[in-house]
């Protein structure tokens, strides 16, 4: 297999895995190695040097299945710190543009200029409204898994899991997380945007912006009501109770 990336010093490499983690968002060992040309086995050795560094970290892998009786394959990504690291000149311009738009049209401006640029990432997913999203969960799912690769196609390197009774939305990437750092503007319109395409009131728990190792956004599921004609004629019982299921977490 021909190697997608020229390696000549193990500097250099190390900084290769960085670019991959930045573009891909969290990786194994494995795809790393396949897209440098090398070995797993030697892609984790500079990938415990990033570790020991503090600008990468290891988590078990959400994508993966158990394989036998091993181990789950372990995914890396980047910290705060090695973010940190990374040069911003389109961040710095993107920066002097926004204060620069702030002292000609004010806060309302900047905060347009937020909501027309979510939208233009994810104008294309198909909304699911508060009815349907009270009553079919299956339907918030897949209008979150489109705003997931709807993102990902924007360079947010985004994927979907079921945590609890909800949905997260996981963005591994924030081409603009250093700019939002200064205009949160730009979160709260991705906010303000999953809160109307989903049909539900959503959270955001994490951002790359505030330092954490993804922008996470939690969504709710409510369980659906199943309606029985034949009780539903008879007065409810003074002893009967409601139960409600709790989604199981695949993860």
């Amino acid at each position: 297999m021909e190697p997608h990336v020229t390696i000549t010093t193990e500097g250099q490499t190390r900084s290769a895995v960085i670019a991959l983690l930045l573009e891909h968002g969290p990786s194994t060992a494995g795809e790393i190695g396949e897209e440098l040309g090398m070995s797993a086995a030697g892609v984790r050795r500079h990938l415990e040097a990033l570790i020991a560094e503090g600008r990468v970290t290891a988590g078990e892998s959400s994508r993966y299945a158990r394989r036998g009786r091993g181990r789950p394959a372990k995914q890396f990504r980047l910290t705060a710190q090695g973010r940190g690291r990374l040069p911003h000149a389109y961040d710095d311009l993107a920066g002097a543009a926004m204060r620069r738009l702030r002292d000609l049209g004010g806060d309302e401006a900047v905060r347009a200029f937020a909501a027309d640029r979510i939208d233009d990432v994810v104008g294309e997913v198909e909304p699911t409204s508060p009815e349907v999203a009270e009553r079919d969960p299956a339907a918030v799912e897949r209008t979150a898994a489109q705003i997931a690769d709807a993102l990902t196609r924007s360079g947010f390197s985004a994927d979907t899991r079921r945590v609890g009774n909800g949905v997260q939305i996981c963005q591994h990437h924030c081409p603009v997380g250093h700019v939002a750092q200064e205009f949160p503007e730009l979160c709260e319109a991705e906010t303000a945007r999953f809160t109307e395409l989903l049909g539900t009131h959503v959270q955001r728990l994490a951002t790359i912006a505030n330092g954490d190792c993804a922008c996470t956004t939690h969504v709710p599921l409510s369980t659906p009501t199943t309606s029985h004609p034949a009780a539903d004629a008879q007065p409810p019982s003074p002893t009967a109770t409601t139960h409600r299921e709790d989604t199981d977490d695949r993860h």
